[in-house]
């Protein structure tokens, strides 16, 4: 068992961490560890690349009252709450803003293709929550539906969170976001995403599994190939209020712009 003096060190070494990689910038993000008789978190309003050991808040086990620290915690500590309350098996979170990452969830996608067969294996579909005002209810609100299931998320126009059963476990996440997300980003760029079929990505998750990286409940809602729950459909805002938003294979594609063709063909006939 580590000390908390230790547990500390963790979470300003993680801190430098996302700093240096450009997953924070400013105040950005927060960090926090869930430790026997509270939880460790990171202050509000200074930059997390620059932390020291003092600069640590101690809360209460249920987060609502400060223990020790002469700082005062994150207004976004109920976020990393209520991943630990719907979560056991979570000991630490991390919440930063991946410029990548973040830039699909401004957008309005997730990160749930198979593209990539080691982010099928170690981390698994990103889903995007819905659009929250950070430190409220809304925020944790939209997250709900998707923690028990998913590892990580992006949430709508504001950044990203991952967790885990360490601190190091929950800031690898993180980076394993945002590196798909760039990955993501190139391969659109190109102009194709070559998703993995449904066999292949079956002997992922039975690899997966197997090996212990993930258990079946962790199983994505969201995407095409595991699970027949579907979320409801995302939505985009437009000028004129909200439209529904979906999506089509490539033969229905061609089914449709053949048709509409022919429509146009009859008109000037």
């Amino acid at each position: 068992m580590k000390s908390e003096q230790e547990y500390k060190q963790e979470i300003v070494e993680i801190g430098r961490r996302l700093y240096e990689r450009g997953l924070i910038v400013a105040g950005d993000g927060n960090i926090s560890i869930r430790v026997k008789d509270g939880i460790l978190t990171t202050p509000r309003s200074v930059c997390k690349g620059f932390l020291s050991l003092e600069m640590i808040v101690k809360m209460s086990p249920d987060g609502t009252t400060k223990l020790d620290g002469t700082y005062n915690a994150s207004t976004e500590l109920p976020m990393h709450m209520l991943i630990y309350q719907m979560r056991p098996d979570v000991n630490a979170v991390v919440h930063a803003h991946p410029p990548c990452g973040t830039g699909y969830a401004a957008a309005g996608f997730a990160l749930d293709k198979a593209l990539i067969s080691e982010v099928i294996l170690t981390l698994g579909c990103v889903p995007l929550a819905g659009y929250g005002t950070p430190s409220t209810n809304e925020i944790t609100d939209a997250m709900k539906p998707f923690i028990g299931r998913h590892d990580a998320l992006l949430m709508a126009n504001h950044g990203a969170v991952s967790y885990g059963s360490t601190l190091e476990s929950a800031y690898g996440r993180m980076e394993t976001l945002e590196h798909f997300a760039r990955i993501s980003l190139v391969a659109k760029l190109l102009g194709r995403e070559r998703e993995l079929g449904k066999e292949e990505v079956d002997k992922l998750i039975d690899l997966r599994e197997r090996a212990g990286y993930m258990s079946s409940d962790k199983r994505c809602q969201t995407c095409s190939f595991l699970s027949d729950e579907k979320t409801p459909p995302t939505q985009e805002k437009h000028n004129d209020g909200f439209e529904e938003l979906i999506t089509l294979t490539r033969s229905e594609l061609i089914e449709l712009v053949k048709h509409a063709s022919q429509l146009a063909q009859e008109g000037l006939s």
